[in-house]
């Protein structure tokens, strides 16, 4: 298994907002996407900052999306309500619990 995690700055004010979008609209478009296993937001409210983490079965499932432009249309959902670029990184996952 493999995981994307994508951390990013949130603008004043607009935590609440950021939430919504990934929970109405990013999520559900990654469950479309093949290999997907689920994922995970989280959000600090006292420094401003969100980390999302897509697990995915294979690393070509998780790497496909970035070819395709999948990842970008995402990241261009929510895009309004960061600071600055976000910060994305691979995992291979060693256990889940």
């Amino acid at each position: 298994m493999y995981a994307r995690t994508t951390i990013a700055q949130v603008q004043p004010g607009k935590m609440a907002e950021l939430v919504s979008i990934l929970l109405d609209s990013v999520l559900p478009a990654a469950r479309q996407q093949k290999g997907y296993q689920g994922g995970l937001v989280l959000t600090n409210p006292d420094t401003g900052k969100a980390e999302i983490i897509a697990l995915w079965e294979t690393e070509a499932d998780m790497t496909v999306g970035e070819a395709s432009g999948y990842y970008r249309e995402q990241v261009a959902k929510v895009a309004h309500t960061l600071v600055g670029p976000s910060v994305r990184e691979a995992y291979t996952v060693n256990n889940r619990e």
